[in-house]
């Protein structure tokens, strides 16, 4: 039976093997640098199945970490590992775009340059705890709010870091603009509670993510960026229930320049992620969430209703490499180790085998 699933796409300047999108998912395997292991190229290389692979966050500059393990994109050591990355993704027929992350409020100075401060857009400190530079859980420290020239920084260091991701040779970058970090930041009143250009409406709570994917869009071409959202998402101590008015604003801004893909994670249905889906221009990404089942059969539907143009689907990558060819041949998909997510090393990464019958290229 033919399947939607398995159908190419074009995407910007680039063509999709099939529809199904590896999500982007931290391992924290990257070194005190922030530069990945040799390991990691092999990490992606055996997923290279997927139409596309969105890496794991990567900071854009040293004052975004939030997290120990996650590697950059700012520097000559940490694109070099990307580079190859990106070569060994596409010697398999793959795609690759690089997720941006700032986290914003969530994160601990220890993981800064000395001096660094944990920023956001309002003083309004996250109610969680966060790791420190030598793994110790501590409760969430204060954010400085930024001002206008640090914001104006801020977005620069983003373009910046996307353009050393295409000169590295990925196919382009995907903002993280979801799950509680500096873009979702903006987005919501619960975090955003400023009175200048950057808060207060709809439309100037959306200015920060506007204005990024912009200057990004201008350095690498709007057919190189994609967009993450999670409209109503509560991870990190968010509050952006009943806020469906500034992501209509934000999609409204954005929809000119015509970025390569919106990336939705969305839980249930809803009138608002239709909305914004006819507002869209472009292709347009869904993931199910972290409740949500990402198996073919469940997918398929909204791929074939046009619900969305791709799926995007994480952990099942994780333990199954080869996806893609698990799914074509119906064999049974390996179970992930939960407790080796985030403790660095081999085990866990790239030590799950394929399915003895996924010999070929995946597609």
């Amino acid at each position: 039976m033919s399947r939607t699933i398995f159908e190419p796409w074009p995407l910007g300047r680039i063509t999709l093997a099939n529809r199904v999108v590896m999500a982007p998912m931290t391992r924290n395997r990257a070194d005190v640098a922030g530069v990945l292991p040799a390991s990691a190229i092999t990490y992606y290389e055996q997923r290279a199945g997927a139409g596309l692979i969105v890496s794991e966050a990567t900071q854009p500059s040293a004052a975004g970490q939030g997290y120990p393990g996650t590697p950059g994109i700012h520097d000559d050591a940490q694109q070099a590992v990307w580079a190859k990355v990106a070569e060994a993704v596409h010697a398999q027929g793959g795609r690759i775009f690089c997720q941006l992350m700032h986290t914003g409020r969530i994160g601990h100075e220890s993981l800064l340059p000395p001096g660094g401060q944990v920023v956001g857009p309002s003083a309004i400190r996250a109610d969680l705890e966060v790791a420190t530079a030598d793994g110790q859980m501590v409760p969430c420290p204060m954010p400085v709010e930024m001002t206008t020239a640090v914001i104006k920084q801020t977005i620069q260091d983003f373009a910046d870091a996307a353009e050393r991701a295409v000169a590295a040779g990925m196919d382009g970058v995907e903002i993280h603009g979801a799950n509680g970090y500096l873009p979702h930041q903006f987005l919501s009143p619960g975090t955003n509670q400023r009175s200048d250009e950057y808060g207060g409406s709809p439309e100037n709570r959306a200015r920060f993510v506007v204005e990024l994917a912009t200057a990004i869009a201008e350095r690498i071409g709007a057919d190189r960026v994609g967009l993450r959202i999670s409209p109503g998402g509560q991870f990190n101590d968010m509050a952006d229930k009943g806020n469906d008015d500034t992501y209509v604003a934000l999609i409204q801004a954005l929809a000119p320049l015509k970025l390569v893909y919106l990336h939705t994670l969305r839980r249930r249905s809803s009138a608002l992620h239709e909305h914004l889906r006819e507002l869209w221009p472009t292709t347009y990404v869904m993931n199910t969430g972290y409740l949500g089942s990402s198996e073919m059969d469940d997918l398929e539907p909204i791929l074939a209703e046009g619900q969305a143009d791709l799926v995007s689907v994480g952990r099942l990558f994780i333990s199954n490499p080869d996806l893609l060819q698990r799914w074509r041949n119906d064999h049974p998909r390996a179970t992930w180790d939960e407790d080796t997510f985030y403790t660095g090393g081999d085990k866990g990464y790239i030590d799950y085998p394929v399915s003895q019958n996924s010999k070929e290229k995946q597609r």
